[in-house]
């Protein structure tokens, strides 16, 4: 995404992917975005495909003791809906839209090292897919890498603060080549733990099981996982059933939130996953990260056709304002809608979602946050630079 709007303001750069592009491009991941997500995409002429092929979302359903609750969050936000679109698909575009335009990107790169992050010309030196080594002098840096990459451990210890929290819960997350069963996002709180059944395609849905910190995945047989999303799943009075089919992906999420401030070091700057991890509740994680770009690539733009660098040095800032209040929304689902050892917090939550179902000014403020159009720290550098 940053590589997109820096090209359209004639601002080169160099991606450099440590993947295949067919890797990048198949690997199954998020699938939601918001509204401002799509109107953004929308507004630089990236959302072609994403407008024709994606299904919108304007509820949810919560299933507590076997009773269905719909939540209709589009009526409660003026409209806002969601796009069911999976991150995949939306890589695909952005490589492709890119590459069309002429962009650079080096694909099967490894040992990616930074220097001189703290200079006004730092660079960047990598190993090609051929074995040649290769460096290259820039003016600044994009960490685009993730939690586990190389520009987020380049940065001395103690030289920016991380916040982590670990939930102290576990999910298996099931992919499975299974017609979706609802047409919503379904969440489901039982006394064995929350249940999930998110949507990714007409043929592929996917779903979401509380288990264990630590839990192995080998605990789990396809046999167990059906039989349990099932029983949790359940409506009483009901002839809704879910429908199943062959399973594959299936592995055990660490249920964790990280944050680092402030996102940047020198010139190199943390975007996305490298900056910040957050529960899948409420799915933000990838509107985070386009958020972070348009804001990044803005404030570049400002730099280059402005000589200014407040957009720059605010970048963090307005990013964290976001961040912080999508991580409290994402803490306040998972503690909504999960069972918890201690007896008192699984009742704290069962009175929170009680309320939601019963109150319409709560339900007005959770589909505000939930469709993410209550979120501040936006706003100040829209895409309003552009070169002649």
């Amino acid at each position: 995404m940053v590589a997109n709007l820096l090209r359209r303001a004639d601002v080169p750069c160099v991606v450099l992917e440590r993947g295949t592009r067919e890797y990048i491009e198949t690997r199954p991941r998020a699938g939601m975005l918001e509204d401002r997500s799509v109107r953004m995409l929308e507004q630089h002429g990236l959302a072609d495909r994403l407008l024709t092929q994606s299904d919108t979302h304007s509820a949810c359903e919560f299933r507590v003791n076997g009773e269905a609750h719909e939540l209709n969050y589009s009526d409660l936000s003026e409209g806002k809906l969601h796009y069911v679109y999976p991150q995949q698909e939306v890589v695909k575009d952005l490589v492709a839209q890119y590459l069309a335009s002429g962009g650079d990107i080096r694909f099967e790169v490894t040992d990616v090292e930074l220097h001189d992050v703290l200079d006004d010309k730092p660079s960047v030196s990598w190993t090609a897919k051929d074995g040649n080594r290769h460096r290259l002098d820039c003016s600044f840096i994009a960490g685009c890498d993730g939690f586990h990459g190389v520009t987020r451990k380049s940065i001395p210890e103690g030289a920016v603060e991380e916040f982590t929290h670990q939930h102290g819960i576990g999910w298996l997350s099931i992919l499975a080549e299974a017609p979706p069963s609802t047409e919503k996002v379904i969440y489901a709180l039982h006394d064995d733990g929350f249940a999930g059944h998110m949507l990714r395609s007409p043929t592929v849905s996917r779903f979401y099981l509380q288990v264990p910190v630590g839990e192995n995945v080998d605990n789990w047989p396809d046999e167990k996982v059906w039989a349990e999303l099932k029983k949790r799943l359940a409506l009483r009075d009901s002839d809704w059933s879910l429908t199943t089919g062959p399973i594959i992906e299936k592995r055990v999420l660490d249920m964790r939130s990280h944050v680092v401030e402030p996102m940047r070091y020198g010139r190199l700057y943390l975007l996305g996953d490298a900056a910040h991890i957050i529960t899948p509740m409420g799915g933000k994680g990838m509107n985070l990260a386009l958020n972070d770009a348009e804001v990044f690539a803005d404030a570049i733009v400002s730099y280059y056709d402005h000589k200014s660098t407040t957009g720059l040095d605010d970048y963090s800032a307005i990013c964290l304002r976001r961040v912080w209040r999508a991580q409290e929304f994402s803490q306040w689902m998972v503690d909504l809608i999960h069972r918890n050892e201690q007896p008192f917090m699984s009742r704290l939550g069962h009175a929170r979602l009680q309320h939601l179902i019963e109150s319409p000014a709560a339900a007005a403020a959770f589909a505000q946050d939930y469709v993410g159009a209550s979120y501040s720290g936006t706003g100040l550098y829209e895409a309003t630079a552009t070169r002649e």
